[in-house]
């Protein structure tokens, strides 16, 4: 039986090392002594072998978890609504004070195979899960844990995109700078560049963004506490820079041009409006079933992140039916998206360990188990109204204007 592409041993030992250190830990990746869980779908155990050997290489200990493929749709359909929601909080808990950084590799061999379960089922499952990530958002908050994401290419997502699998891969690895001489160099680059650009837009005091187009017209409160970060040592690849708004202040209209590949579920041509910070209209054309129901989740139907990528840095050149490559695409506008849901605490200009939950909230900081990243990549001109009153031109043309 002839086995699927994958890439040459070499490309996935540069993709370990992006990940292990560049993507984790501070300037020079973990050090020695930690401890990285690697979460692997077993069709990329190739990947697995390489995250595993550049760990140890590092000094690090490895807890290396290797998922089942095909599993979950026999799951959800035997699973009672116990068993959904099971949550194993001394398993979880002890597990998130031993764990330095994360490593999760996104494969899914088939990624509509849930399309017929019922959404209720699936939020339930992924809701329930939440104060773990809760207590690892707080870990990280306070510098003690890190955590990256990557791809590894199969067949069903090439398809879905129009490419040969090959094609796929190859897109992975000139994103990722996997056929580089030192694809660690070549990122820490990109890096610099992003910071540019961020500490410009972060000398701003912002209050409000109001972004317009032909498929927008948007008011996002921001005010002075909010500052932008770029994902660039995180999700791998990164080439956007966001923040969390303040959600009381979102008022206007979105389409989105992009479908959102979600949870199983394909939703296209959606279009928002919020009227003093919650959606008051959601439309798709396909996938409605779905996003009504996403947004039924506690909070989701507020704003957690706006994000724009500016097209001078972006690699990524074809759409891959996957959020974490989609929402870094670039092309003559580079794109923008918008997540309806949890906002990102680090996105707070002071130290996120020093509020209270009530503090939070009245900043505007969204709390919820959702987050979900919506994209559009038309033309779109930002305007930053600063706390000062005056007016600047932030992105324009698909590019910063810093």
């Amino acid at each position: 039986m002839k086995q699927p592409y994958e890439p040459p041993a070499k490309i996935l030992s540069n993709y370990a090392k992006v990940l292990v250190h560049f993507a984790l830990g501070k300037k020079e990746g973990i050090a020695r002594g930690e401890v990285v869980e690697c979460i692997v779908p077993d069709v990329a155990k190739s990947l697995a072998l390489a995250l595993q050997n550049e760990v140890l290489q590092a000094g690090g200990h490895v807890l290396m978890r290797l998922v089942p493929t095909g599993f979950e749709k026999d799951f959800f359909s035997l699973a009672s609504k116990e068993q959904l929601t099971f949550f194993p909080a001394k398993y979880l808990r002890a597990k998130a004070d031993l764990i330095d950084h994360s490593v999760v590799i996104i494969a899914d061999v088939e990624p509509l195979e849930l399309q017929a379960v019922e959404p209720s089922k699936l939020l339930a499952a992924r809701d329930s899960r939440k104060p773990y990530r809760d207590w690892l958002f707080e870990k990280e908050y306070s510098g003690k844990h890190t955590w990256t994401i990557g791809l590894w290419g199969v067949e069903a997502k090439a398809k879905l995109v129009g490419l040969s699998l090959e094609k796929y891969w190859d897109q992975i690895i000139h994103a990722c700078f996997l056929d580089a001489k030192d694809p660690v160099a070549e990122w820490r680059n990109v890096k610099a560049q992003q910071e540019k650009t961020r500490t410009a837009v972060n000398k701003l005091s912002i209050e409000s963004l109001h972004i317009t187009g032909e498929d927008v017209d948007l008011t996002l409160k921001l005010g002075p506490d909010r500052i932008w970060k770029g994902g660039a040592d995180r999700n791998i690849p990164s080439f956007e820079l966001f923040t969390s708004p303040n959600w009381q202040g979102t008022n206007g209209w979105i389409r989105f041009n992009q479908p959102l590949y979600r949870y199983s579920n394909v939703i296209t041509g959606i279009e928002l409006e919020f009227v003093d910070g919650l959606v008051t209209k959601a439309r798709a054309k396909t996938g409605q079933k779905f996003l009504s129901e996403m947004l039924k989740v506690e909070n989701a139907n507020k704003v957690g992140e706006v994000s724009f990528t500016d097209k001078r840095l972006s690699r990524i050149t074809h759409p891959m039916a996957e959020t974490l490559y989609d929402e870094n695409i670039g092309g003559p506008f580079g794109n923008m998206h918008l997540a309806i849901g949890m906002a990102y605490k680090d996105c707070y200009r002071g130290d996120p360990s020093s509020l209270s939950k009530e503090e939070w909230l009245k900043r505007g900081f969204n709390d919820s188990a959702e987050h979900s990243d919506i994209v559009s990549t038309t033309d779109r001109t930002v305007l930053a109204t600063l706390t000062s009153g005056e007016e600047v031109s932030l992105y324009q043309n698909g590019m910063y204007s810093m």
